[in-house]
């Protein structure tokens, strides 16, 4: 098998390395010689254009800046989709946009070809290691046969849904990061402003709820399976602690938007009678808004949930 990889930049380059390190055919293209260099000398072939490269190549990886750069290269004149031919396949590693995702897939369906949306997560460091979540979207049986490529570059790939399904994945991961650490600064601000030192909060805060699971694990026991009673925490005794926090920042002149933000939907949930029900139920109010109901079978969750994070495909 012949592979080609587009895109040497700080998580490409990580990525194409350990697919030579693999021993598998590897020819590779970027602007930049230097970068190009750095994974020819480590046994790749070099390609002067895309072009060429899809060419010669039976499965394509992609991993480029953003949105823009992807039109560009895949969709671009003497881009990938102007070369590629029936049978061959392309795995968008980028974060990139959802709707050209699906464009891309529909354009390369439409000569035979396939595309699977694949953005990654491990960062650099983890692109150099194999350290990597690939989160995909498309085709089962294009998936499972290059799925051991996938596995010469990260050790986590999971084929996540239909095409598209991989980009959403990690623009929800993104953004739902950089919203808690908005949270996590917001939080500290007032502390420190209160006087409380931020190494002395950050190590205390460790012997907490929020310290000693992640986030995600505490939407396990209601909010995915949808069961709200008996509740684990009321919301009315959830809402008068966000009620002494919000007001901690009144007093000390310390803007809390997202912790202002969050009161109002757990106010508006007490106001409709599900103060006696589980804390977390107020969440049900963004997805009414969303038009979107959530009820994972209790049986399946606790599959998943004893499946260790690093078991995949």
């Amino acid at each position: 098998m012949k592979v080609g990889y587009i895109g040497l930049g700080h998580m490409g380059r990580g990525m194409a390395l350990n697919l030579v390190k693999a021993g598998l055919d590897v020819t590779v293209f970027d602007l930049s010689s230097e970068a190009m260099d750095v994974v020819v000398s480590a046994g790749a072939k070099p390609s002067s254009s895309v072009g060429e490269l899809t060419k010669s190549v039976d499965v394509v990886f992609t991993s480029l800046p953003g949105p823009a750069q992807v039109e560009s290269v895949v969709l671009g004149k003497d881009g990938v989709l102007d070369n590629i031919s029936a049978g061959k396949v392309l795995f968008e590693l980028s974060t990139s946009s959802h709707e050209l995702a699906l464009r891309i897939h529909e354009a390369f369906a439409g000569k035979g070809a396939t595309m699977l949306d694949a953005p990654v997560s491990g960062g650099p460091a983890g692109a150099e290691s194999g350290d990597m979540a690939f989160w995909v979207g498309g085709d089962r049986e294009t998936y499972e046969k290059f799925l051991p490529v996938l596995k010469a570059m990260g050790d986590k790939p999971r084929l996540v849904g239909p095409i598209g399904a991989g980009t959403i994945v990690k623009l929800v991961n993104n953004v739902t990061g950089q919203v808690f650490l908005h949270a996590m600064g917001e939080a500290f601000s007032v502390a420190v402003k209160a006087g409380v030192d931020p190494l002395e909060l950050w190590d205390a805060l460790r012997l907490g709820v929020i310290g000693k699971s992640s986030a995600i694990n505490m939407l396990t026991k209601q909010f995915l399976p949808g069961k709200f009673d008996p509740p684990a925490f009321a919301l009315n005794l959830a809402l008068k602690d966000v009620n002494l926090a919000t007001q901690l920042g009144r007093e000390l002149g310390v803007p809390m938007r997202l912790a202002n933000l969050t009161h109002a939907e757990m106010t508006e949930a007490v106001g409709r009678g599900m103060g006696e029900k589980d804390c977390r139920i107020y969440l049900t109010l963004q997805l009414e808004r969303a038009g979107v109901t959530i009820a994972v079978d209790p049986d399946e969750l606790a599959a998943r949930q004893a499946t260790p994070t690093t078991t995949t495909d």
